[in-house]
């Protein structure tokens, strides 16, 4: 395995350097494709929405058309029955329309009027015939001027109502829309439709517009000389019940329509249904009504953003594409964690003769201290047992330590738990004043096990000949930073047997211990003073960084 591991180059690939860029890379072309796919969906929905808009404007346009051809039959027949009269009398006249219409019904119109053309001075003769047949308020309006040689009076229209009865009267020939189309209709014999007026039968309710056709009646000659026109039969069209009648909502589908009447001065509005809000898509269509040109707009209605068929595909591109990301997600990161696998197994193979190594350093250090406690309590000890006590004490402390180092798998130990471990046995007792307190600081294993020896014998010779000695005494173990890589730590004891700083002491293993071994690991001198007051020792011990002596690095 060494030797494969050692032979492979581990050189990473683009997609491993970079593993978001795969799975992004192929949820963007996914939803590309889908958003493309989705247009052109929209696009065909569009085109068959114009396609439904305009087959739409058609059967309107031919809807309205067939009703102003039925009506423009009835006015040819109301022509060619009142040409062959001499009079065309009230009884006639509602008698032949009503038999037109048995069902009541006037295909859009408002109805069917007779307009007899009449010379001014034959105004009154008129008036009072109509008066005298029925019609007590008959009257002829605008009166005419003396330069007008005739008028063309509405002298009745069918169905008899009162809104029909406002027209009557009403000289159509005095309006210049009307006129025009009167004068054309003559021409050309044929019904013709006038342009955008309001009709007279409106009164005061909402004046909306509409417009009238004209089929010209003649006087019937034997000769060939040129027919004398008569008068207009004539329907009147509200332009909003005539598009309404003419046309079923139902099928409308929401689509809006609207008549216009073209004219020279441009486009009037003259009818309209409104479409179910307001898409912008608009179909124009001429109209021919009776020889007058009118412009239908078909709008069709408001659709969605997205058609079904778009928003389940949307979907489905959104849904393939997101498992495409997890899975090539999954994929390259499955492939990181192996090259990391890898490079792993690498330095752990490589680090394995330095751990050895390491190891053996240790071992190595710990017999040595071993070594040197066993021969400085050999020389300080007057006999076995005291031998054996103080060994097993020191090796005790030693092993405290160590302990300490093995819960933080040989790592960095605080300097808190080190002292906190030396001088637990005398922290139990109630009676013993322990003062611990300082930052928080973190010391390499080897700095640990100087520390923790120095604590067990300062702490040793206290409880045997210090403060520790005695209930009034107090210990106190401080520490704090006195550079930016270095700590001291303080050991001050007060309130024990007086120290005779006059008598020259004779030097134990302790203090051999402390100022020799301890100072020696920690390469720093330890200041230790025997005062009046109690022992002080002072000890500067190096802060190091993890990387400065840690071997083994977890993975990742």
């Amino acid at each position: 395995m060494e030797k494969l591991l050692a032979q492979k180059k581990l050189t990473s690939r683009w997609y491993e350097r970079f593993p978001r860029a795969l799975p992004v890379g192929i949820f963007g072309l996914t939803m590309a494709v889908t958003v493309i796919s989705v247009a052109a969906i929209e696009t065909a929905e569009d085109r068959r929405q114009t396609a439904t808009t305009a087959q739409l404007a058609q059967s309107v346009a031919s809807g309205l058309e067939r009703r102003s051809n039925a009506n423009a039959a009835y006015l040819r027949s109301s022509a060619a029955l009142f040409a062959t009269q001499q009079m065309v009398e009230a009884p006639l006249f509602r008698t032949f329309i009503r038999q037109l219409h048995l069902d009541g019904r006037y295909v859009g119109s408002d109805g069917i009027g007779w307009a007899m053309k009449v010379n001014s001075a034959d105004v009154p003769t008129v008036e009072a015939i109509m008066r005298n047949g029925g019609v007590s308020d008959f009257a002829i309006r605008p009166q005419p001027g003396a330069e007008r040689p005739f008028v063309v009076p509405v002298m009745y229209l069918e169905p008899n109502t009162l809104r029909n009865r406002r027209a009557i009267g009403f000289d159509m020939f005095s309006e210049t829309v009307r006129r025009a189309a009167m004068k054309s209709a003559e021409r050309a014999g044929q019904p013709t439709a006038s342009g955008a007026v309001v009709l007279e039968q409106e009164g005061h309710e909402a004046r909306q517009p509409g417009f009238l056709v004209y089929m010209p009646v003649y006087t019937l000659n034997s000769d060939p000389s040129p027919r004398a026109l008569r008068g207009y039969v004539y329907s009147p069209y509200n332009a909003q019940r005539f598009l309404e009648s003419s046309i079923d909502a139902n099928h409308l589908g929401g689509a809006g329509v609207r008549l216009f009447d073209e004219d020279a001065s441009g486009k009037r509005l003259m009818a309209e249904v409104a479409p179910v809000g307001a898409s912008g898509r608009i179909i124009r269509q001429a109209l021919d009504i009776a020889g007058h040109r009118f412009i239908l707009e078909i709008e069709a209605p408001t659709t969605p953003m997205l058609s079904i068929m778009s928003v389940m595909s949307l979907l489905f591109g959104l849904l393939v594409a997101t498992l495409l990301l997890v899975l090539a997600r999954l994929l390259t990161q499955q492939a990181v964690e192996d090259r990391i696998a890898l490079a792993w197994f690498e330095q752990q193979s490589s680090i394995r003769n330095s751990l050895t190594r390491e190891l053996n350093h240790r071992v190595k250090n710990t017999l040595a201290n071993v070594l040197s406690i066993i021969s400085l309590t050999r020389r300080r000890a007057t006999s076995l047992p005291e031998f054996a006590d103080s060994l097993e004490m020191r090796i005790r402390a030693l092993s405290a330590t160590h302990d300490l180092l093995t819960q933080s798998d040989w790592g960095t130990t605080p300097v808190m738990a080190v002292v906190r471990a030396e001088l637990a046995p005398y922290a139990q007792d109630a009676q013993r004043h322990l003062v611990i307190s300082g930052p928080d600081v973190e010391l390499a294993p080897n700095d640990a096990l100087s520390l923790g020896l120095a604590i067990h014998e300062l702490a040793t010779n206290a409880a045997k000949y210090g403060a520790l000695s005695v209930e009034t005494g107090q210990v106190s173990v401080t520490w704090d930073m006195a550079g930016e890589n270095l700590a001291r730590i303080e050991w001050v004891e007060r309130g024990g047997p007086a120290i005779d700083t006059t008598v020259r002491r004779k030097r134990g293993f302790g203090t051999e211990l402390v100022e020799k071994i301890v100072a020696h690991e920690l390469r720093n001198p330890v200041d230790l003073k025997f005062e009046a007051e109690g022992v002080r020792c002072s000890l500067l011990i190096p802060v190091r960084r993890r990387g400065d002596f840690a071997i083994r690095q977890g993975r990742g």
